[in-house]
């Protein structure tokens, strides 16, 4: 090779590294700039910084296999792929972790993450991973800097965080990376056991509002916990992820899951079978029904889609189902809980009307006037929450201790609830709070009433037996037993848990026996007036 060729040559090297550290430096820079923007409080978005790196890293043009750089609370790496890729383990031990990192992460990807992109793309691909040892870019809130760090009160709990303010991003080109069968493996570790706390894995969901530009979803992600101070999170797709940490002193056992869970699908479909039942004998003789009888049967009706809806609840929060179509649950089992406490006590109410005001009850179209408020109030409710945040219903994780072995875990449980703690405490606790203290109180009226009048007579063994079973029915009418979910503390979880999942989960299928009570009685004391009319007819 000529003198000309090796200067030719030397020249390519020289534009090729300056091109590199360009790139390099350009990415460092604008790194630098984000961290500069959280400490102004400028209104640039968060969205345009992250997308902003992530453009920069995959457009960055460097030798060799990887680049990695480092600010103070910001790690990017960028790795050149083929399709002949059998996998990457990477370590904040063996990287060197940013300056302000409080512990050790790892992520672990499959050699799956290539094969859809590789199928279309042919040529050299791109990871990036991008780690932040802040909190600042990812708050559920407001999607600009100048809306402050308000990330404490804006997540699930105001007692919740996330560990170790970690969020480990990762992204394969241009392209979204989903429903892998071998998940991706993160790991995080903290510097103390966390015993006592409920640990979620999360990730970022971008763009559910236009109020915020994102908000953290455990969609897609399960949580388990090999040791007590490690968090592991198996995820079906890449985004960005954390893990959310919340105070949780009283767990539920994982062993009553089972019995828990039988008790409750036996229960509800015994309710869901009796509550249809009775809807059907209702409209078969609905000739002879009177207000009250339709009041009961709208309590059934609500009563019948609470247990159908709670039965689907988690089958929809598994992560192959979308995450739309739980939200959509959610919102509808929030409503059915609600209609079914509404109707709960319109039924306290028409028992007052009935024992105290026994020659004036009549009021015109009582019972459409009943049903705007037993089943539009709810609707109002959740209409409500829907259109201001729909992010409050989702995938809802309950929190199982697992105490077998040398350590404490948790096997987390999904259902398709309210996330909002605000809202479940307002319009689930709350709400079922007034309703069963109105009605504990109709009740206690109902029976010293119901004592007074029969303190005028002598009352036989039928009858006091007769009395008997209206008590328990009005118990039972009224939803007393929707009080127990008060007693979930202490001494009174375990009995609580397993009491209220029997009665409530039977509630319907007791409805029905005091409808077929109060039917029977109605036939008996017809047929009784019909005996002392002909016998009277006959004497004539």
């Amino acid at each position: 090779m000529d003198h000309h060729g090796v200067l030719f040559l030397c020249l390519c090297l020289v534009t090729s590294q300056s091109r590199t550290v360009e790139a390099s430096e350009e990415t460092l820079l604008w790194m630098k700039r984000m961290e500069t923007v959280t400490r102004s409080r400028s209104l640039t978005s968060f969205a345009e910084l992250i997308h902003g790196l992530e453009c920069r890293l995959l457009n960055a043009s460097f030798g060799g296999h990887n680049l990695t750089l480092q600010t103070n609370t910001i790690q990017t790496l960028a790795f050149k792929l083929g399709c002949d890729f059998t996998g990457l383990s990477l370590s904040s031990a063996a990287l060197g972790r940013v300056p302000q990192a409080p512990a050790q992460h790892a992520m672990q990807f499959p050699a799956e993450l290539t094969r859809d992109a590789c199928r279309t793309h042919q040529r050299e691909l791109r990871l990036i991973c991008i780690y932040f040892s802040t909190t600042h870019f990812f708050q559920d809130g407001p999607s600009r800097v100048g809306a402050g760090p308000f990330l404490r009160a804006s997540q699930k709990d105001i007692n919740s965080s996330l560990l170790n303010n970690y969020v480990l991003g990762a992204q394969l080109g241009h392209g979204h990376v989903h429903n892998l069968s071998e998940p991706v493996n993160i790991s995080f570790w903290h510097n103390q056991s966390l015993e006592g706390y409920m640990v979620t894995c999360v990730f970022w969901k971008e763009g559910t509002s236009k109020q915020h530009w994102g908000v953290w979803s455990p969609e897609g992600c399960r949580t388990e916990q090999p040791s007590p101070s490690q968090v592991l999170c198996r995820c079906t797709h890449l985004t960005y992820f954390a893990v959310l940490m919340q105070l949780s002193p009283a767990p539920v056992p994982a062993e009553l899951l089972a019995p828990l869970t039988y008790i409750s699908l036996v229960g509800c479909s015994i309710s869901i079978v009796a509550s249809l039942l009775t809807v059907l004998l209702h409209f078969y003789a609905r000739r002879q029904s009177d207000s009250i009888t339709r009041i009961h049967m709208n309590l059934h009706a609500s009563v019948l889609f609470l247990n159908v809806a709670f039965l689907l609840s988690p089958v929809l929060a598994m992560p192959p189902v979308p995450g739309s179509a739980c939200t959509a649950l959610a919102a509808i089992l929030h409503y059915s809980l609600l209609s079914c406490l509404t109707w709960m006590a319109i039924e306290g109410f028409n028992l007052y009307l009935l024992l105290g005001r026994v020659y004036n009850v009549y009021i015109r179209r009582y019972v459409l006037k009943l049903c705007a408020v037993g089943w539009g109030v709810p609707a109002s409710l959740v209409l409500l929450l829907v259109a201001v945040k729909s992010s409050v219903y989702g995938p809802y994780v309950i929190p199982l201790s697992n105490s077998q072995g040398n350590s404490t875990g948790f096997q987390n449980m999904s259902i398709c609830w309210v996330r909002n703690p605000g809202v479940h405490s307002v319009l689930v606790m709350g709400y079922g709070g007034l309703t069963s203290l109105f009605n504990l109180v109709v009740l206690a009226w109902a029976l010293r009433v119901l004592h007074k009048l029969r303190a005028k007579e002598k009352a036989p063994g039928p009858r006091a037996c007769r009395d008997t079973v209206t008590v328990l029915g009005l118990t039972v009418l009224l939803g007393t037993t929707w009080a127990l979910a008060f007693f979930s503390f202490g001494v009174f979880l375990l009995p609580q848990l397993f009491l209220f999942t029997i009665f409530n989960s039977l509630y319907g299928f007791f409805l029905f026996l005091w409808f077929c009570s109060q039917r029977c009685r109605s036939e008996a004391e017809a047929e009784a007036e019909m005996e002392a009319f002909s016998s009277s007819h006959t004497m004539q």
